[in-house]
């Protein structure tokens, strides 16, 4: 399949270049890998600390010669400024520590510079604003000027769509210039606003071709100008990467072979832009190319199920305590979930058998004993069975078990090679808390200026605003604040041995507890222990604020909400085209990587199921969660069982981290909070669900034991309104994933990479497949998708 590269002169040469290598430290400055650093229009700003925990001892800094580089006087801070109208796309920071370069790969920023415009017309208005995807739905962000063409404002954009409204003296409007708009999802439309060109992409595009012993040869396409290749955090000499025939190979350093895991990062430039980037892990001076030289710590081959303790598995009765409240509707009271009920479930093989590798749990501090909160209809108060109501910080809530029950839950999924990550709030607390009963002045203001309350203005003051009135905020940006929480959290790490968090409101907590916890976790758990910790934050709101909780000193990733409703539109929606899908993933790859670790759900906790919105009972345009109140929500149309496993083979084929919220796996119905969140039902499923569940338990296989599905590529090759075809390749491992959303059968045609000509594939579902060379003709059956491995 693979024409052989001549080798031997290479690896001679390569080897020579070795010798000139200079000496590693015996320990990193660097935990972990360096995030790279985008650099803005303007100026950026970088805060060291990300990357170095002894950053004032930083002995001085290569930048490049496009740059102007200003260091604080204490080493903390490093300010770039563009030197140049014409910046290369790819550059390189070099931080020197005893006579030794890290690296840090810096890009181009992909923002343009855009300027909005309004025309009025014959109508006169005191103040325009807009809001959008553009500002995080926060029109305070963005007012326009009115000049001679109207009203007008510049914006630095990424490339992408943008849905957005006007809001006129306060009212929320459509863009009466703009005839395009988009369904939001939630019963209504926004205006879109599209920015730069979406035409064919020119920028070089990398792939993985073959290795042989300490040498990797990779594929380049569309000419690119420059590689950059990182071996952890070091940038290899250009004279240890050899270039010939749209190949480069290179040879790994010696350094490597005392590394068990280590990583091999690419990236490339030519003028149109940055090449997807490539991630190799190596054991040694070997490239990872089987399933089995994987381990648990091993994030990016992941697969997630998250589950609401409460409602998952009850495992001893003696711990049922429900709010003894008549106010309290049964669905809002708790059902006896607990953590002895998970262990069960871990010892029977249920986890082990469906293929996944990491257990999310919900929060488990202990909770209030009352009643909160009030649902209008049917009336009804709420219990804390959630978890997100902490009364306490390094206590188990009693009704879900005890210290030795933890432990033991922990020991056993570790003994299977199960991760655990624990759900944990750091944003606030219940009014009970101690916290708050001591120190009331560390929560944030209830009341605004004007009187009213702070509360659910999730945008407008995001990083102050109060969930509840029995909900404190707590004021992170006060040091003693966050040194207190932060400890907290790592309280549960160190003694339970969590391998990680979810943490719960990430856009509602400043960036100075993120670095903190983090700092804390290198210092306390990954540098003593040898451990790799995982923390994945949920934030709704754009790419950009999303991203911006996302590098090497705070989290390594976030849930792509993004992608998720653009998928469950998609793939719910007859009408809804694949290109409104592709165009939401492509944006995410761009902003956050092509080997990222973001999370990619089939629901979750705050959303309605996607099974009852794919099958019609549920409707995208009504109320959710009051539906789930006043009537009994199935799943509808059985075809949705059909959808929702297409959406599970998509998250299970793309880049990131899948993640199953528990009963995805079958097609449990259900409508919004509290609804979403019924019992997890093991026994007595319909065929179905059987069936279902069988589809779910061989993606994930595939995904796990085909490692293209993890570190290979991602490659669109064909695309229309009702089917899709993408490729994902690993060296000599192809896999092509096929979808057919129309409700008939249909044959697709389309050519695959030339480096795959004659290979002998299958079909791993039931699609016909035949291939010509490169030309590969295919017949699906109508909602039903295929993935084809050679």
């Amino acid at each position: 399949m693979f024409k052989t590269l001549s080798l031997g002169i290479l690896f001679v040469f390569l080897i020579g270049c070795q010798t000139e290598q200079i000496k590693f430290p015996e320990t990193s400055e660097i935990v972990g890998l360096a995030s790279p650093i985008y650099i803005g229009l303007q100026e950026t700003e970088v805060n060291l600390e990300d990357y170095f925990l002894n950053f004032d001892q930083i002995d001085s800094l290569s930048i490049p010669d496009q740059l102007i580089g200003e260091l604080s006087e204490d080493k903390k801070h490093l300010t770039l400024i563009p030197d140049t109208d014409n910046l290369p796309h790819l550059m390189v920071l070099k931080v020197w520590f005893n006579d030794f370069p890290y690296s840090i790969l810096l890009k181009k920023t992909r923002k343009l510079k855009y300027l909005f415009t309004f025309d009025p017309g014959n109508k006169n208005y005191d103040e325009v604003q807009i809001t959008g995807e553009i500002n995080g739905w926060n029109p305070k962000e963005s007012h326009l000027q009115l000049t001679e063409n109207g009203w007008e404002i510049p914006i630095e954009l990424y490339p992408g769509k943008y849905q957005y409204q006007l809001v006129l003296d306060g009212e929320w409007v459509l863009d009466p210039d703009n005839p395009e708009i988009e369904e939001n999802n939630l019963g209504g439309t926004n205006s879109v606003l599209k920015v730069g060109n979406n035409g064919p992409n020119q920028s070089p595009e990398i792939y993985t071709y073959n290795f042989e012993e300490n040498l990797i040869s990779l594929g380049i396409q569309n000419n690119a100008k420059k590689v950059i290749v990182f071996w952890q955090n070091y940038q290899l000499l250009q004279e240890q990467i050899i270039f010939k025939d749209n190949f480069a190979t290179l040879a790994l350093p010696f350094e490597a072979r005392k590394y068990e895991r280590s990583w091999l990062r690419v990236w490339a430039e030519n003028e149109y832009g940055t090449s997807n980037d490539v991630l190799i892990p190596l054991n040694k001076l070997m490239v990872v190319d089987k399933s089995n030289q994987l381990h648990r710590d091993d994030w990016e081959a992941s697969v997630f199920y998250f589950l609401m303790i409460d409602r998952f598995n009850n495992g001893l009765l003696d711990n049922d305590y429900p709010v003894d409240d008549p106010d309290i509707l049964p669905k809002a009271n708790y059902y006896g979930g607990d953590i002895v009920g998970v262990t069960n479930k871990i010892k029977d093989g249920y986890f082990k058998e469906l293929g996944i590798n990491t257990i999310w749990l919900s929060p488990i501090t202990q909770n209030p004993l009352e009643a909160y909160g009030l649902w209008p209809e049917p009336l009804t108060k709420f219990s804390g069975y959630h978890g997100y109501w902490p009364v306490t910080l390094s206590t188990i809530d009693f009704r879900f078990g005890t210290d030795e029950e933890l432990k033991t839950l922990i020991k056993t999924a570790h003994k299977n090679d199960f991760n655990i990550i624990l759900d944990f709030v750091s944003n606030h607390v219940h009014e009970k808390n101690p916290i708050y009963q001591e120190h009331p002045e560390w929560a944030t203001d209830l009341y605004l200026p004007d009187g009213t309350l702070n509360t659910e203005k999730w945008d407008e003051y995001r990083l102050t605003t109060w969930f509840d009135t029995f909900l404190p905020t707590l004021d992170l940006e006060n040091p003693a604040v966050t040194d207190i929480i932060s400890d907290s959290a790592v309280y549960w790490i160190k003694k339970y041995q969590m391998d990680g968090f979810r943490h719960d409101a990430t856009k509602h907590i400043p960036e100075i507890y993120w670095r903190a916890l983090t700092r804390k976790l290198k210092e306390e758990v990954v540098i003593p222990e040898n451990k790799r910790i995982y923390q994945v934050g949920e934030t709704y709101g754009n790419r950009e604020l999303i991203g911006s909780y996302i590098n090497t000193g705070m989290l390594d990733g976030q849930f792509d909400f993004g992608v998720y409703d653009a998928a469950v539109s998609v793939f719910a929606k007859d009408n809804e085209p694949f290109e409104k899908l592709m165009e939401s993933l492509k944006e995410s790859l761009d902003h956050y990587g092509y080997h990222n670790l973001m999370g990619y759900i089939s629901g979750n906790q705050d959303k309605p199921r996607f099974i009852s919105l794919a099958g019609g009972d549920l409707k995208f345009d009504e109320d959710s969660k009051l539906a789930g109140w006043t009537r009994e929500i199935g799943v509808g149309n059985t075809v949705a069982y059909k959808k929702l496993q297409s959406l599970n083979a998509f998250n299970l084929t793309i880049p990131g981290i899948p993640t199953i919220y528990y009963g995805d796996e079958i097609g449990m119905p259900g409508a919004n909070d509290p609804d979403n969140r019924r019992m997890m039902q093991f026994e007595g499923l319909n065929s179905e669900e059987e069936l279902t569940k069988a589809i779910t338990k061989e993606l994930i296989q595939l995904r796990r034991n085909n490692l293209c599905l993890t570190f290979g590529d991602f490659k669109v090759l064909h695309m229309d309104a009702y089917s899709l075809v993408y490729i994902r390749s690993y060296f000599d491992k192809t896999a092509i994933i096929v979808f057919n959303k129309s409700n008939k059968p249909l044959q697709l045609l389309f050519e695959i990479p030339s480096r795959f000509k004659n290979a002998e594939f299958k079909s791993n579902f039931s699609a016909e497949l035949d291939l010509n060379e490169t030309d590969m003709k295919i017949i699906i059956e109508g909602n039903s998708f295929d993935i084809i491995t050679n």
